[in-house]
């Protein structure tokens, strides 16, 4: 067994810098998932088309994530993490450039793919880029660091977005990610390790064939059920019956070839097998309240989208705060000492959205959108951590990208039930008033301040989704229960596994670059 040192469990300057790095990348892809929203119906006006074309601005983008993300552990192995952070960094740069210059709605689209390819692979790149760094001994601190843009890019998004569409053109929504992705692209020349191992494996062409088209059909269809509030539409059944049926396709061929696309036998281990349960569920709950929190300030109470940003600040702030406590303390007792009362404080910080009405006080709801954001501080970045314990450096990179597929599956799922839910909800609360607003697809995608007594029975249509969101997060209660109880015990199993693990103890990014010093933590 390798013997340990103090400094195998304090943050290092190499590690702090690597997660600055990974942090300004990650924070540009995730504000792009929302920064755009707010201005569709500006790009509609300027582009003379309608929602159901500039709709694809949005819808284009998440299917070029779920396209190339699959790629990305290949990628990391074949080339190194370092070549593939730079292009991937480069390519949403040129993709953002491209988009503030575009002339028209296709050509915005088209640039809003590239920009997708990019962006899709900065986050599993990043997490493979800290969690190679870390070690499992830091494992929970160094997630902690990077979970920070995955809560305050959806809040921020929004507010930005609302921003620059009131006082500027809305071609800087794009060029406002270019000096930043510059900078972090030089920063990133300089920083990482330029040695690295790389291992030779045949693509997995059929794979891939399977995979990533198989990924964006289900991805699309879940996203059309956001849109369209239905899940029997034609485009939806097909393209949910295609996806699911490539997606079944891939698990029997990746279970039958030594090296797939997508290594599946990752789920042996069941430290990652239970992480990914939790991911999935975090994933729904996360995304699925951020899909329903902005509807409600926006509809029901009649806000501007920036001013809904704002007002659900509180909960990315709370989960900042939090989330360096938590990593700590997940990184000495474990996960599951720690995420399962994440869970219900999230669970009972979501009760009071169950009784909203027009007029429930902000006040009431920021504050338990703060103690909502410590809940999601203490579950979503130890959960990940805890993927990683007892996997070696080899496996690190197909690792990252599993999860980041079921994070965004998880996340499509709940956007989908939650938009249905709601949809029918509206309805039933509105009856014969619903055809006369235009019927509860216009009531949700509507920016007009609705009459009393429609602004009524929208809210209470909203109070009973909540529900549904609280009953999801006491189901994400239940795979927490079986989470590692200590990292020490992973990491012991680390030490055992021979120089893979070793390798990963010693927070190695790269061949024969072992990230040495310490500083205080």
């Amino acid at each position: 067994m390798a013997r340990r040192t103090p400094g195998d469990s304090v943050m290092t300057p190499e590690i702090r810098r690597i997660a600055v790095l990974v942090v300004l990348g990650s924070i540009m892809s995730i504000l792009d998932t929302t920064i755009v929203a707010v201005a569709l119906d500006t790009l509609g006006r300027d582009f003379h088309v309608p929602v159901t074309t500039i709709q694809w601005v949005t819808t284009g983008y998440l299917l070029a994530l779920a396209v190339v993300i699959p790629v990305t552990g290949w990628a990391v192995d074949r080339f190194g993490a370092k070549p593939m952070w730079m292009l991937s960094l480069g390519l949403f740069i040129i993709g953002s450039s491209l988009c503030g210059v575009a002339w028209s709605a296709n050509s915005l689209i088209a640039f809003r793919v590239l920009q997708g390819l990019g962006g899709g692979m900065i986050l599993p790149i990043g997490q493979t880029l800290m969690a190679r760094a870390a070690g499992p001994q830091r494992m929970g601190r160094v997630m902690s660091i990077i979970g920070v843009p995955t809560v305050l890019g959806p809040v921020l998004g929004p507010v930005l977005g609302g921003l620059i569409i009131s006082n500027f053109s809305w071609r800087w929504i794009f060029y406002i990610n270019v000096p930043v992705g510059i900078v972090t692209l030089l920063l990133s020349s300089r920083i990482l390790p330029k040695m690295e191992e790389k291992v030779r494996t045949r693509f997995d062409t059929l794979g891939f064939c399977l995979l990533s088209p198989g990924l964006a059909a289900l991805v699309y269809s879940l996203s059309e059920v956001g849109i369209t509030g239905s899940f029997t539409s034609p485009p939806v059944v097909i393209s949910f019956l295609l996806g699911l049926g490539l997606m079944v396709a891939f698990v029997l061929h990746a279970l039958h070839v030594p090296k797939p696309l997508l290594d599946l036998r990752l789920f042996k281990d069941r430290s990652f097998s239970i992480a990914n349960i939790c991911i999935f569920m975090l994933g729904f709950t996360l995304f699925g309240s951020m899909f329903l929190l902005p509807l409600y300030y926006q509809i029901a109470r009649g806000q501007e989208a920036w001013v809904a940003g704002l007002l659900m600040a509180p909960q990315g702030i709370g989960a900042a705060c939090i989330m360096r406590w938590a990593g700590s303390v997940t990184d000495r007792v474990g996960p599951r000492r720690i995420v399962p009362f994440g869970i219900l404080l999230m669970a009972a910080a979501t009760v009071p959205f169950a009784f909203v009405t027009t007029s429930t006080s902000e006040v009431l709801l920021a504050g338990t959108l703060f103690i909502r954001g410590i809940g999601l501080g203490l579950t979503m970045m130890p959960v990940t951590a805890a993927a990683y314990f007892g996997l070696t450096h080899a496996e690190i990179p197909k690792a990252s990208t599993t999860m980041n597929i079921v994070r965004q599956v998880g996340g499509s799922v709940a956007t989908a039930l939650f938009a249905v839910v709601l949809e029918r909800q509206i309805v039933t609360q509105l009856g014969p008033a619903a055809a006369k607003a235009g019927g509860s697809t216009g009531v949700i995608s509507s920016t007009a301040t609705l009459p009393p007594q429609v602004a009524d029975p929208v809210a209470a249509a909203f109070a009973h989704t909540f529900w549904w969101a609280i009953g999801a997060i006491l189901l994400a209660f239940i795979p927490t229960l079986f989470l590692p109880n200590r990292a020490a015990a992973a990491a012991a199993r680390h030490d055992e596994g021979g120089d893979d693990a070793e390798r990963v103890d010693a927070g190695e990014t790269g061949a024969g670059t072992p990230i040495a010093g310490a500083m205080l933590d």
